[in-house]
């Protein structure tokens, strides 16, 4: 989100012990940065002297209640986190409503803005992924609106008057999120998926089946492969046309067809980037006073797009500047959430390989569905549709690969202990 110089905040707070710290600048300010300066300042609260620096107007919040906000479930303040007494309690300069524009890497300056510079002695990036648009004809229309950050929601909200008609793109979980709060607010809202399924990474047929249905149930229409040819309009967004020549009215637009990490920053630099910027086990980059973390970096290959795996980075990054051993492996990702209502849980592998075994469990007038995939006597993946209580064991399982006891406490729960005798 742009901003001018007026929006640039600083919230100066660090502590004046006199001693000689270590400058660490911080490049974002969104979740995975909050949680990385949690952990920092638990572990080694006096050792570095930091400036967190964020492109947004607001200090960190949660991403994934901005479906919540804007179906109007909760208000602004409840998607926050820590106030600026917190930053201030820890001696954490936080300057928000300014990207910043450029790293001098040879001198070790980060420059803010047009003029501001700030010299680091170690660098961490948690800049983010930037929105995809579509590349088709029209979608530099007024009336098309990316789903990703507060000023987004705001956007939406403003362009969601009465009578209006939506079409959201993208069936994965953004998109679904979107499309639930644009019915929250009673707005006539499509959702278009070019894929044949929705949620595909996550979900198999018969479990997006059931997603479907629930988002139908909250009178969203839902259209699988359906591919945009393009947007129409004079002025603004009018309408959307599919490549099967159907034509879709359409007063607001919302793009979530996924995100690309944010790396022009870290290339104009000369870092090593792939997908994302490129890090090693300690989330350390080609520069070794420069560190990434979150959904810009890549690790082995792998570019996350989700919270956990943030976390999971930040709290290695920590510990590393810390002094402690540590190195980050990957992450085995799991899916847990709650689909218009509709609690779901994915984790490894949702369609059934040839070399593996599908045990499955459904009562479809129930919303019910569960499938272990099994391999070898070991669990490789699991979905699970409407009850998801025994997510936990299933993670485990996947992620130490150890041999599975008894399919059915995965399967049906574990029994309730026996009473105690009197």
């Amino acid at each position: 989100m742009a901003t001018s110089p007026s929006d640039t905040r600083i919230h100066d707070a660090r502590s004046q012990t006199g001693l000689p710290r270590e400058r660490l600048v911080v490049v974002g300010n969104g979740m995975a940065s909050l949680r990385f300066l949690e952990r920092l300042t638990e572990g080694c609260p006096n050792r570095f002297d930091v400036t967190c620096v964020g492109a947004e107007p607001q200090a960190a919040y949660n991403r994934v209640l901005l479906s919540s906000l804007l179906g109007g479930e909760v208000d602004e303040a409840a998607c926050a986190f820590r106030g600026l007494d917190w930053y201030e309690a820890h001696g954490i300069r936080l300057i928000t409503g300014a990207p910043v524009t450029q790293i001098d890497r040879e001198n070790g300056l980060v420059i803010v803005g047009e003029t501001q510079v700030l010299p680091f002695d170690k660098l961490v990036l948690a800049v983010g992924s930037l929105p995809i648009r579509l590349p088709k004809p029209g979608m530099d229309l007024p009336g098309i609106i990316t789903f990703r950050d507060l000023a987004d929601v705001a956007a939406i909200r403003r362009a969601a008057v009465q009578h209006a008609r939506a079409i959201v793109i993208g069936g994965g979980l953004l998109g679904l999120e979107a499309a639930v709060g644009l019915a929250r607010l009673g707005v006539d809202t499509t959702l278009l998926h070019v894929m044949d399924r929705l949620m595909e990474r996550q979900l198999d047929h018969h479990a997006a089946g059931l997603v479907k249905r629930a988002m139908e149930a909250r009178g969203i229409k839902v259209l699988l492969q359906a591919d945009t040819a393009r947007v129409e309009g004079a002025a603004c967004v009018e309408r959307l046309v599919l490549s099967d020549g159907t034509v879709l009215p359409a007063d607001l637009v919302v793009m979530s067809v996924g995100v690309r990490p944010s790396v022009a920053l870290a290339q104009a630099a000369g870092l090593a980037t792939g997908r994302g910027i490129t890090v090693d086990d300690r989330m350390t980059t080609s520069d070794p006073r420069i560190f990434a973390l979150g959904e810009c970096a890549e690790h082995r290959g792998l570019v996350y797009g989700l919270v956990e795996p943030a976390y999971e980075h930040a709290d290695t990054l920590a510990r590393h500047l810390a002094g402690q051993t540590a190195a980050y492996r990957g992450t085995s990702l799991a899916t847990s959430l709650k689909v218009s209502g509709l609690p779901v849980f994915s984790a490894g592998i949702v369609d059934t390989p040839d070399d593996a075994e599908a045990i499955v469990l459904s009562d479809p007038g129930a919303g019910l569905y569960r499938k272990l995939l099994v391999r070898e006597g070991k669990l490789i993946g699991a979905v699970f549709v409407g009850d998801i209580a025994e997510q936990a064991a299933c993670k485990r399982l996947i992620r130490t690969g150890d041999p599975i006891e008894n399919v059915d406490d995965l399967m049906f729960g574990c029994p309730a202990p026996e009473p105690l005798a009197a």
